[in-house]
């Protein structure tokens, strides 16, 4: 990737192939990672969970590690594709690709995430927050590829909730939301992670969502109102959905998400 003029890497292939029948993107050189079985894995190390930019979806959906430690992951990946695209679509992939609609960026921003890009230059680690920086655009460098991506982890008994819209099963999203949730003793809600997809050119956290959440019990009429501060969103519009409709979504997803979390924070569903 450093002596190559106009390069692409070929992780999967379910992004890129498409892409370059559409000439979409037209490109000099491919670079396969196929047969760079460093860049595979799945480890979990000091409340961290580490996944190499090669390990496929289907490896990540039935991994116990990511069920156990990261459920939310678990969650997404059931909406992503089909089981043949992610026999062999990789995280990477995804992440590199950047669709603002696609679902594993969303959990990397709901977790905080960080990626580590390598090249001969050496390596570098990059908050997820700042690795989407246009509309299917990253911070990745010409020379650089994506190593692994990093996902702190939340304590033991945090509930999560995954919900998104598509027009059918295995599409991108239309809207989806993240939430994650750890609950205080007394029940009150002690830390909160709410994410959107398919409103921007990225995943969007909501701030002003988690802030409403914290300090206060989730019953219904506290998500309500916190869900309702997703009207604060300017969704863009496109030959899918308007502005409007995706703001509903967003509320309305998001309601959904938030209860699922809350209940699971409860033990009141697995």
């Amino acid at each position: 990737m450093g002596r190559l003029e106009n390069a692409k890497l070929l992780a999967g292939g379910q992004s890129l192939v498409p892409m370059l029948n559409f000439r979409y993107v037209i490109v000099d050189h491919i670079v396969t990672l196929e047969h760079v079985p460093d860049l595979a894995g799945i480890a979990l190390h000091d409340g961290v969970l580490r996944i190499g930019a090669m390990t496929r979806q289907r490896d990540l959906e039935f991994s116990g590690i990511v069920a156990e430690h990261c459920p939310l992951l678990t969650a997404a990946l059931a909406f992503t594709g089909h089981r043949q695209t992610r026999n062999r679509g990789t995280i990477g992939g995804s992440l590199c690709h950047a669709d603002p609609s696609a679902e594993q960026p969303t959990v990397c921003a709901a977790h905080d995430a960080t990626v580590e890009l390598c090249s001969v230059r050496g390596r570098r680690k990059v908050p997820f927050s700042e690795f989407g920086i246009d509309f299917m655009t990253t911070a990745v460098e010409p020379d650089e590829i994506l190593c692994a991506v990093e996902l702190p982890l939340w304590r033991a008994g945090h509930g999560h909730g995954f919900h998104e819209f598509a027009r059918r099963h295995g599409d991108f999203a239309i809207v989806a939301s993240a939430c994650l949730l750890t609950l205080a003793r007394d029940g009150t809600v002690e830390d909160a992670s709410v994410t959107l997809a398919g409103v921007g050119t990225a995943p969007l956290r909501m701030p002003e969502v988690e802030s409403h959440l914290v300090g206060r019990r989730p019953d219904a009429e506290t998500v309500r109102e916190a869900a309702a501060r997703t009207a604060s969103t300017e969704p863009v519009a496109d030959v899918h959905a308007s502005s409007d409709y995706r703001r509903h979504l967003a509320r309305v997803l998001t309601e959904r998400a938030i209860a699922d979390a809350a209940n699971r924070a409860r033990g009141d569903m697995t």
